[in-house]
């Protein structure tokens, strides 16, 4: 059997992340050079017949050094109007390189809605298929023009970054393997420039770093990168965090390189239970007892109504729900029946055997 660097070799399917410490200068200007390469990397995969969809930030860090910002500002509205001001000009600037070589490029933006609602979602891969079958490039971002969410997975966003929005169109459009660039050359043990800092070259559960800050004009420090390659792996998608300033590092990932950190691929979840695991924003959440926790873990059951100690939200019948544990989260599902129902029937024994969460519609997560 191939090793994970070794299988890189065979991908047919690459996502590429660049985040904002790539795409820009310290100032906030366009790194021309680095972005120039990275195109030029990316042209060079479709000339050997990979389909290349590329994940880009920086429209925000852009729109923010044309509106005089001398960092990323704070509040909601405040980076909406820098996505607005940043996000024609970096796509401008990726379709004259993509076209001066001979590629095509097609600009998508996205909300957490087109990946939580199933129709909005079909319609979204359809389209990116499509634009492969084609021959373009993919260029997707988030929509911060339109995006309230504050940009903040705790609040329950389906994303909350570039980072996280790879991994998802890595596991949901069936790549072999997510690249995410950055300005530091894989993951370290502790920040880098400490002492004693050592890069990690294949990460696994046991693997313990200290994290350092985020860059002054992105928002996904290394955890979110982390998070997003874990997710990517979980969906049986090699990842790789590398830097954005080594030359050809994407290519090089590609040939099995030893650079960077590598998040080896597990087995898939089948599609339709990775879109409940990450592509959904609960809109409530049902605590569990110990034996409704083993039920679920260790025989695979459903969610029946008498395991269900305490109920959480305004859901309806067809809603995702988090299923809770002792404060943390077990496991998603779609439920049966409404917020207002489910407590009505916490208080009827007779009823609390129907189940709540079908074992068809519910992931362990």
């Amino acid at each position: 059997m191939l090793s994970s660097r070794a299988a890189l070799a065979a991908t047919r399917r690459v996502v590429v992340k660049v985040g904002t410490g790539v795409v820009a200068r310290p100032d906030g200007g366009m790194a021309l050079g680095r972005v120039g390469a990275l195109v030029e990397q990316l042209h060079a995969l479709r000339l050997r017949g990979l389909d290349v969809l590329l994940v880009s930030s920086g429209a925000v860090g852009l729109g923010a050094r044309r509106l005089g910002f001398d960092r990323r500002p704070d509040s909601v509205v405040d980076r909406q109007a820098c996505a607005a001001a940043g996000q024609g000009a970096l796509v401008a600037f990726y379709d004259g390189l993509f076209v001066r070589l001979g590629s095509q490029c097609a600009q998508i933006l996205l909300t957490e809605e087109d990946f939580h609602f199933r129709q909005r979602f079909n319609n979204l891969t359809a389209t990116l298929e499509r634009l492969l079958e084609l021959g373009a490039i993919p260029i997707l971002n988030e929509n911060d023009t339109l995006s309230t969410a504050e940009l903040a997975l705790e609040k329950g966003a389906v994303f909350g970054d570039n980072d996280r929005l790879s991994a998802l169109v890595a596991a949901y459009l069936g790549a072999d393997a997510l690249v995410l660039l950055s300005d530091v050359d894989g993951v370290y043990t502790r920040p880098p420039a400490e002492p004693g800092a050592a890069r990690v070259p294949v990460f696994s559960a046991d693997t313990r770093i200290v994290e350092g800050l985020g860059s002054a004009m992105g928002r996904g420090g290394m955890g979110s990168k982390i998070a997003a390659a874990r997710l990517a792996a979980r969906s049986g998608v090699h990842a790789v965090i590398t830097s954005g300033d080594l030359p050809d590092a994407v290519l090089r990932v590609l040939a099995g390189d030893d650079i960077g950190t590598l998040f080896p691929a597990e087995t898939a979840l089948p599609r339709r239970k990775a879109w409940l695991a990450f592509g959904t924003a609960p809109a409530g959440s049902v605590s569990v007892n110990a034996g409704a926790r083993q039920a679920l873990v260790e025989r695979g059951a459903s969610l029946l109504a008498v395991g269900v100690v305490a109920v959480s939200g305004a859901f309806v019948a067809g809603d995702v729900v988090r299923v809770v544990h002792e404060g943390e989260e077990l496991a998603r599902g779609l439920a049966a029946r409404s917020a207002a129902e489910l407590r009505a029937e916490l208080d009827q024994p007779q009823s609390k055997a129907r189940p709540f969460v079908h074992r068809d519609d519910l992931v362990i997560t």
